[in-house]
């Protein structure tokens, strides 16, 4: 399998909420395969942005390798990185709605999960390409502050370091007079969520050239 672009994920380990997931999304990042929707009007929808990517929150977001690199390096960075990194542990996952889209966030002290995607960020920079011109445009017009800026320029991304937030996406942008609405639907399905929310793992994920985003390999965090 070729891949155009990788990503550091967490993704919820087999169970419950992993299964949620990926039939609220209709994709299955772990086993690489479409999974049946949950029977929601409208559904199909509104989960069509995310849909691709799999449920997961995003650690180092996705970027194409840096001339010179190959897959295989990238993996073992990946493991050095995460035998060298500490799990983290927050309170619990709550169902949050994040402007006009709905996530999974960590409640209580989330400094952990911003540790471990700082450290996925800087360890693995060097595999990064630098983005092109048009997705430098792209990003701009979304109206980033100076700091934004200056972290795109750094990392590629303008939502890193201190402007991460760690979010489990499970919609695309809403209409605001639908929001509530969302909310009561994922609130009716969603299984009991995890309290603690413990992240003891990385994922390593590749975007297929039909834009589907699957697992590579997963590393415990042992640091």
């Amino acid at each position: 399998m070729s891949f155009t672009r990788f990503a550091v994920y967490y993704l919820p380990p087999e169970g419950a909420l992993a299964g949620f997931g990926a039939s609220w999304l209709g994709w299955d990042c772990v086993a690489a395969r479409t999974a049946v929707f949950l029977m929601v009007p409208g559904l199909d929808e509104v989960t069509s942005t995310p849909r691709k990517y799999g449920f997961h929150g995003t650690l180092k977001p996705p970027f194409r390798l840096a001339e010179g690199t190959d897959l295989s390096g990238l993996q073992e960075a990946v493991a050095r990185m995460a035998a060298a990194c500490a799990s983290a542990q927050c309170d619990g996952l709550a169902l949050t709605a994040l402007g006009r889209f709905l996530a999974l966030t960590p409640r209580g002290d989330t400094s952990g999960p911003g540790r471990i995607a700082a450290t996925c960020v800087e360890a693995l920079d060097a595999f990064r390409a630098p983005p092109s011109q048009a997705e430098l445009e792209r990003r701009r017009r979304a109206r980033l502050s100076e700091r934004q800026q200056m972290l795109l320029h750094r990392w590629g991304y303008p939502y890193v370091m201190e402007e991460f937030r760690f979010h489990m996406t499970l919609t695309g942008r809403l209409p605001v007079d639908e929001i509530d609405h969302w909310m009561e639907i994922a609130t009716a399905h969603l299984p009991p969520l995890p309290a603690p929310f413990v992240m003891d793992e990385v994922a390593l994920v590749g975007e297929r050239e039909d834009g589907q985003f699957e697992l590579i390999q997963r590393y415990a965090l042992t640091g």
